[in-house]
This record gives C-alpha cells, structure tokens and sequence, in this order.
C-alpha cells in the first residue's frame, strides 16, 4: 500500500553556497549572493538553502543575516552541532535549520548525521530551536532505524543523504556503479516510506542533477530537494535563471 501525504508537488531549494565559493576564492564583492537568491526565488524555486560552515570557507555570517532579512522565500540554514553556529542560528531565526556532521578537511558533506551517537545533544538541540520557533531537519543516512530516531528525537524532518544513489548513477563508481545505485534507491524508497508512516516530513539531497532526480522524484515520496552544485554548475553554461528553471521542470514533472 502506498504511503499516505499531505502535499502535492515537491519544494525546490536551491544551495548557494557556490556562488559564495567563486566570491571567496579572491575576496570581491562579486558575484553577490542577494542577487542570486533573487534570481533563484524568481525562477521558482521555493527556498534559499546556504550552510555556514565552522571554516566560513563560502557562506559568510553576514550573509545569512542579510539572506534572513531580503528574501521572500524559505531560509534553510545548513550548519554543524557548534555551540557557535546554534547562537547565530538562534539569532537569525531561519525558517530551516538542518543539522549535518562535518569536516573541516571534506570537500564536500560526506555522509549523515550519527543520530545515535549524539542523541542526547540532539535532542536538547532541536528543543532549543523549537523554543525559537525554528523547524529542524537532521540529515541522515536513508535508514529506517535512524528515521525513526529522529522522529522519537522531536526532529521536524529528515533530508535523506543520497550521495551515493547519485554517485551510482552517474556511473562514478566504476562497475559497482548499477549495484550501488540500485541499492541506495531502495534504501531512499523504504526510509522515505517509514518517514511519512510515522509523520516526520521527508526531504533529500546530495548529489542531485536534472537526470538522476527523476527516478527519486518518480517515488512521489519526497516532500522536498535540496540542491546546489549541479545548479551552479549548470548556471556557469546557460545562465543561473534558466539552471533553476530546469532543475524545477525536472522536479515537478518527471
């Protein structure tokens, strides 16, 4: 029997953090980040997502206060279990915070949050944002278990890591690439379905592109995407305005 849901075409949010990157990479006030979260928002996507990272290696403090301030669509504060990063989020109130692990030597989030591990701390966390009126996400890997958890811990949601699902797809894994893919779709699938059975809102992201989505969005289970770098990447080609108009077609009408 298929799962149960309460809403009817899924939320795009785009990352910007990479437009950030390009600007930090040589300290110019260009290319401004309020002027791409205005085109994003134009373009249709339904929120900003931005992490600030403990190193500030592209989203800057200012920026997120200046996001909270001048966009018109949802905020999504991506952000590490510091004690440092949680003040700020308390002073920014976004309308998101997702709380991921992190590595100062990692390019990129590498996998998700070990919720077992740091329950006590995440509980106590997602109390503090709630007291601020601040909706929690926990990005996790896509296990049932660890779904449950989160929803037992108070989160608001979970953003399934899919990473190694797009890896797979995108036949970056050598042979074990179709295995691996096939693999990490049923995963996604099953914890998806576990989520919207116990009432916790279901997000994904990682790794996304206009291609790879398709097969995930096809599920009909997944309330919201969070995507960025084939975003930016694609916007390098054709324009920011048009990268964000694809990844939209691509979302809602697989």
């Amino acid at each position: 029997m298929k799962a149960q849901q309460k809403w009817l075409i899924p939320r795009l949010g785009v990352n910007i953090d990479h437009v950030a990157t390009l600007r930090q990479l040589r300290g110019t006030p260009y290319p401004d980040l309020l002027t791409a979260a205005k085109i994003v928002e134009t373009a249709g996507a339904q929120q900003i997502t931005v992490h600030l990272r403990e190193d500030r290696r592209h989203i800057q403090d200012a920026d997120v206060f200046a996001l909270r301030k001048k966009i018109g669509i949802a905020l999504n504060l991506e952000m590490a279990m510091s004690p440092e990063i949680v003040k700020i989020a308390h002073k920014v109130r976004p309308d998101w915070v997702c709380l991921v692990p992190e590595k100062r030597q990692e390019v990129t989030t590498e996998g998700g949050l070990d919720v077992r591990k740091y329950r006590k701390q995440l509980g106590t966390m997602i109390q503090g944002f709630h007291k601020k009126k601040i909706k929690v996400s926990l990005f996790v890997e896509p296990d049932e278990k660890v779904v449950a958890l989160s929803h037992e811990l108070g989160a608001d949601a979970v953003e399934l890591h899919t990473g190694r699902y797009c890896m797979g797809m995108q036949k970056t894994l050598g042979k074990k690439s179709a295995a691996v893919a096939k693999a990490e779709f049923k995963r996604i699938k099953d914890a998806a379905v576990r989520g919207i059975g116990l009432g916790i809102h279901v997000h994904a992201g990682h790794g996304f592109d206009c291609e790879n989505v398709r097969k995930i969005v096809a599920l009909d289970l997944i309330e919201e995407y969070n995507i960025g770098h084939a975003i930016v990447c694609r916007a390098v080609l054709v324009g920011l305005d048009r990268a964000v108009r694809e990844m939209v077609a691509a979302i809602v009408a697989p």
